[in-house]
């Protein structure tokens, strides 16, 4: 199986986006065509294959593709991690900073009970704070939060350490030095 340079060589870099400064690290080239697509998410099934799983949770937006398939592969439940105001029943909620804003997520307060281990995966890790407040959430609800995934690692930004000096193990595919 091909590995995590062959994921990195389809990730897109854009300049200036959405912010003057910004280098946003885009991942739909690698959505786009079946060979990347499935070769992305095999990487992540086999490493949670044996994994003691009952949930995949996915952080709006990206992490939603990511996470559903990945639910599937493993035959668990999926919840969304949404943007405020997206969920339509009784939500818990938690605002965090991004690297250029502030923004909050929401949970149903119903998306998973007590002692479920869950697997948070989102698109990427630049400052940690989406992650941070999606783990805050199941944790609030009392789920176990077991590992938080995703493509791709800032570390200069520091997101995963942040992230890993709050409890959380990571699992990253690939890293961008600098941002």
């Amino acid at each position: 199986m091909p590995d995590a340079a062959y994921i990195k060589r389809h990730i897109r870099t854009v300049p200036d986006w959405p912010e003057p400064g910004v280098m946003f690290r885009d991942i739909t080239p690698l959505l786009s065509q079946p060979r990347t697509l499935r070769v992305l998410i095999d990487l992540f099934v086999h490493r949670y294959m044996d994994a003691r799983l009952d949930l995949v949770a996915g952080i709006d937006a990206r992490g939603f593709i990511l996470g559903a398939i990945v639910a599937y592969e493993l035959n668990l439940g999926f919840v969304p991690i949404r943007k405020k105001g997206k969920l339509p029943f009784t939500t818990v909620a938690e605002e965090y900073e991004l690297e250029y804003g502030s923004a909050t997520v929401e949970l149903h307060a119903d998306a998973c009970k007590p002692g479920d281990r869950v697997l948070l995966i989102d698109d990427l890790i630049a400052t940690g704070g989406t992650m941070m407040a999606g783990k805050k959430l199941l944790e609030r609800l009392g789920a176990v939060v077991v590992e938080g995934a995703a493509i791709v690692d800032l570390p200069e930004l520091g997101g995963s350490r942040r992230l890993r000096e709050a409890g959380l193990a990571l699992h990253t595919l690939v890293r961008f030095d600098g941002h």
